[in-house]
């Protein structure tokens, strides 16, 4: 659609064009309609629901430990924390207290799947600037996570490990090995993130100062993880509201005050240095005992509503449940992170160049399905 303002002159013509619904990256599908004059972003509005596929509606018919199975496919890429979300709202509900064994290696494995999400990020970022070299980097050094996903999981991606009261299975005999190898085999790389992509020049300009939002701005429109983290919001859900053992481990909450696009992306980079220093903490320490605690066949949570908060990859996790006494929830409410992220998108992209809402949506770190649910 074009309005035209002043024929002949195109600076002055409004343009709304469709950025979608065919996600780059084929992993979501998000349409955003942008206007434009010239190249300068006017105004951005994000179409949503198409790959809405009613999962709090579905779980009002299934029992709780079939729910876990439906979390893995909200944000993918946090597969394990959303598990880890769900089971502790139920935990919690029935005053249940699950073996130490178990709160160490669900803590190592939510660690593991926020360095596989972050690398992902990462890779795919570089590739949206132009970077494809990172693609190859980022993708290789996922793999020794996902294989130890798979030889404890039987599952690469969407893993329904832990079940209420604990885990699925115990972990493989060789996890703490592999564990530790990768820990210094990434030690040694992960610098090479900065190398190849964090300093380079191009880089930088396309990030610094693009995709401004204050931390009260943040805020205001829900912004969590890092993404409220790169504008100064403390709001690391491991550090004010602990769970698992985050209150035993020492790390810090990754910060950045310029509330740009390069600033979210150096709280994620920071955060794999954390992550890694969390697991080291505890992967030599793993207690003996069960891996779960004693669960009725069927399980009922008592009458009443009932919230956990988890910090997935991306911001807060959380489930609200309401519950009427049966086996199954009487209503189910999730927060998703990425929607509240990217209700600011608008604000986000204003008034810079369309080029640069490319640089703006990597960096929000946006995975669709979490969105649509």
């Amino acid at each position: 659609m074009i309005e035209d303002t002043v024929i002949g002159s195109i600076e002055q013509q409004e343009y709304t064009i469709n950025m979608g619904p065919q996600h780059p990256s084929t992993h979501g599908v998000l349409r955003l309609v942008v206007s434009l004059k010239g190249e300068i972003v006017t105004q951005v509005k994000p179409h949503l629901g198409y790959i809405h596929r009613g999962i709090e509606k579905m779980s009002e018919s299934m029992t709780y430990p079939q729910i876990v199975h439906l979390t893995d496919r909200l944000d993918y890429l946090s597969a394990h924390i959303n598990n880890h979300a769900l089971c502790l709202a139920v935990e919690n509900a029935l005053q249940v207290e699950v073996p130490e064994r178990v709160k160490y290696i669900r803590t190592i494995m939510d660690e593991l799947n926020r360095i596989a999400s972050h690398q992902l990020w990462w890779c795919s970022f570089g590739m949206d600037l132009g970077a494809l070299t990172c693609f190859f980097y980022g993708l290789r050094d996922r793999e020794y996570i996902l294989d130890i996903f798979e030889e404890s999981c039987g599952s690469r991606l969407l893993h329904s490990y832990y079940t209420p009261g604990g885990l699925m299975k115990d972990i493989h005999p060789g996890f703490q090995k592999r564990v530790k190898d990768f820990i210094k085999y990434f030690r040694k790389v992960l610098p090479e993130y900065d190398q190849l992509l964090t300093g380079n020049v191009i880089m930088q300009e396309r990030t610094r100062g693009i995709g401004n939002i204050t931390k009260e701005e943040a805020i205001s429109y829900g912004f969590t993880g890092p993404s409220g983290r790169g504008s100064g919001f403390a709001c690391d859900v491991r550090k004010h509201h602990p769970y698992a053992l985050y209150d035993k481990v020492d790390f810090q909450e990754v910060l950045y005050h310029e509330g740009d696009s390069l600033a979210r992306y150096q709280v994620r980079i920071g955060e794999m240095w954390e992550s890694m220093k969390i697991i080291e903490q505890l992967i030599d320490n793993i207690p003996e005992g069960d891996y779960s605690a004693k669960m009725k066949a069927v399980i009922k949570l008592p009458e009443g509503e009932y919230y956990q908060r988890v910090e997935a990859a991306r911001g807060e996790f959380g489930v609200y449940i309401l519950s009427d006494g049966g086996k199954t929830p009487y209503r189910l409410k999730l927060r998703s992170p990425n929607f509240s992220n990217l209700s600011a998108i608008d604000l986000l992209a204003r008034n810079f160049k369309i080029a640069d809402l490319i640089a703006i949506g990597g960096s929000l770190d946006l995975v669709i399905p979490d969105i649509d649910r």
